[in-house]
């Protein structure tokens, strides 16, 4: 089987085709543009692939959002209202099925990064994790994850409510929907608002550390508390130094006063709260995870 994948991000879509994770053909990383050259530029590589390696028999697609996942609706692939311009209502899917006739199957990028990880990285041999991505936006996804299952849309880790830090209480929040929305408070934008650099170039004694790491780990707390996964994973371009973790760790340890007994014992949430093993591969590798899926349905 020869699958294609596609990780669309707001920066930058990487495709690549091969026959799994480990098995990588041909790969590209290109720019995120407008909606129809960016889309076309991905239905270029793979007509390219199909000439060199034959036919593609599936394809995975994990994107940014939100995305109208609902594969009973007729709007089904179609990208929701969203902070890129130019994207609100693109059919993500509609110039892959013009061009191809294999199965794909579409999930956010965090998604497929969250089925990676559980699949082959952090959450290997666990029953389910929660992944969170924190850069230019804050999202999450949780593994496994029965994209049939009908729901009103896929979660929006992000875009939840926290205690205002007493140290922040100025800051009104960057996000355009809901100002200071956990996304508006502790994504990458947020902090470059606030103190004018990325939080790795702050010195590790500076306040700002605690209060991303605090806002980051009341969300680690509220997962743990509706969805009681077994481990929450904490991945992005925020987060890639890992000085981040402890303070998430103390913060989703003071949010939860002991109440969840199974994480309440001495050096627990360390083993909870983790960084992720595949790093910058889990979104593309949670690509080729639900093109494996696809063509599994298409042959079941």
């Amino acid at each position: 089987m020869l699958y294609g994948a596609i990780e669309g991000g707001g920066t930058k879509f990487v495709c690549a085709v091969g026959a799994s994770p480990a098995d990588l053909r041909e790969s590209v990383v290109l720019p995120t543009s407008s909606a129809a050259a960016t889309l076309a530029a991905c239905v270029e590589f793979f007509s390219t692939a199909e000439r060199k390696f034959g036919h593609i028999d599936a394809f995975g697609f994990g994107c940014f959002g939100p995305i109208d996942l609902r594969s009973h609706e007729p709007g089904y692939g179609q990208m929701l209202a969203t902070p890129k311009p130019g994207w609100s209502r693109v059919d993500l899917l509609g110039p892959l099925r013009a061009r191809f006739s294999a199965p794909i199957l579409l999930d956010t990028d965090v998604g497929a990064a969250a089925l990676a990880e559980w699949r082959l990285g952090a959450g290997s041999g666990l029953g389910s994790i929660a992944y969170v991505t924190v850069g230019t936006g804050i999202g999450g996804g949780i593994a496994p994850n029965d994209l049939t299952t009908r729901r009103l849309m896929h979660a929006e880790m992000g875009h939840i409510f926290v205690r205002r830090d007493a140290r922040d209480k100025d800051f009104p929040g960057v996000c355009p929907f809901h100002g200071d929305c956990l996304e508006g408070l502790a994504s990458g934008p947020s902090i470059q608002a606030r103190w004018r650099c990325q939080l790795d170039a702050l010195p590790p004694h500076h306040e700002a550390w605690s209060i991303i790491g605090g806002y980051l780990g009341q969300l680690a707390a509220s997962i743990a508390l509706m969805l009681s996964v077994e481990r929450v994973v904490f991945g992005g371009g925020v987060m890639a130094n890992g000085l981040l973790l402890p303070h998430i760790r103390s913060a989703a340890a003071s949010s939860l006063k002991g109440y969840l007994e199974p994480l309440s014992q001495p050096g627990v949430l360390d083993e909870y709260i983790r960084a992720p093993e595949l790093g910058t591969r889990a979104g593309i590798a949670g690509a080729f995870l639900l093109a494996e899926q696809a063509a599994g349905t298409v042959r079941s």
